[in-house]
C-alpha cells in the first residue's frame, strides 16, 4: 500500500512539474532568451572596453613617440582627442605631456582640461587628488588667492595623503607674496597633519625655524 502511494505520488509530482513547463513555456523561453542576451551583451561590452583601451592606447604611445616641433599641431588634436576618451589611464597621461612640453600655452584651456579629467573620469580618489594638486600647481605662479584656494580646498579640507603637499603649496604661495602671517599658519598646519608627508613636514619645519620664526 505505501508503495503504491508512493508511485502515485511520485507520478502526480512528476504530471505537475511537466504541466508547470508546458503552461508556462513562453515565459521560460523569455527568461532563457533574457539571460542569454544579458551574457551576450556583458561579454560584448567588456570586449569593447578592451578594444577601445587597445585604440586609445595605441594613439597615446604613437602619438607621443613621434612627437616632434614640426608636428606640433598634431600631436595636440591627438592627445586632446584622448582626454575626450575620458580614460582614467591615458587621459591623464596625455594632458602631463602637453603640460610637461609646453604644447599649450593658455592657461584657461589646461585648465579645462584639468576639469574634464578632475569632474567627468571615473578615477581612484587620490589619483584625483593628485590631478587637484597638480591643476593648483599649475596656477599657482599666475592666480589669486581666492582661485588657488578654491583648487586646493578639497584637499587641505580632507585626509589625503596629497593635503600636506597643497598646504605646503598654499604656505609658499604666500610667504613669496610676503604675507608671512598666512604663510607661517599653513606651515603649522602641516606640522598638525596626522598623515603629513615626511619629507614636506620637514621642510616646513626648516622654513618656520629659518625664514618665519620672529
Amino acid at each position: 500500500m505505501d508503495e503504491d502511494l508512493a508511485v502515485i505520488n511520485s507520478n502526480t509530482r512528476n504530471e505537475k512539474i511537466k504541466n508547470f513547463f508546458i503552461n508556462n513555456k513562453k515565459k521560460l523561453l523569455f527568461l532563457i532568451t533574457f539571460l542569454i542576451l544579458i551574457l551576450l551583451s556583458y561579454f560584448g561590452y567588456n570586449e569593447y572596453k578592451i578594444k577601445n583601451k587597445i585604440k586609445i592606447s595605441n594613439l597615446y604611445n604613437s602619438t607621443v613617440i613621434n612627437y616632434t616641433a614640426d608636428n606640433k599641431d598634431l600631436t595636440i588634436d591627438n592627445l586632446i582627442k584622448v582626454i575626450n576618451k575620458k580614460d582614467p589611464t591615458y587621459s591623464p597621461l596625455s594632458l602631463y605631456f602637453i603640460i610637461d612640453n609646453n604644447l599649450i600655452s593658455e592657461k584657461d584651456n589646461i585648465n579645462n582640461l584639468f576639469d574634464i579629467i578632475i569632474e567627468d573620469i571615473s578615477l581612484e580618489k587620490e589619483i584625483k587628488n593628485l590631478l587637484i594638486y597638480k591643476k593648483g600647481l599649475y596656477n599657482s605662479d599666475t592666480t589669486n588667492e581666492s582661485d588657488l584656494l578654491d583648487i586646493l580646498n578639497p584637499l587641505i579640507k580632507s585626509k589625503s595623503v596629497w593635503s600636506s603637499h597643497a598646504l605646503y603649496l598654499v604656505a609658499e604661495y604666500y610667504y613669496f607674496k610676503n604675507e608671512k602671517q598666512k604663510s607661517k599658519e599653513f606651515f603649522n598646519k602641516i606640522l598638525n597633519l596626522e598623515n603629513g608627508n615626511q619629507e614636506i613636514i620637514k621642510e616646513a619645519q626648516k622654513r618656520l625655524n629659518r625664514d618665519l620664526s620672529e
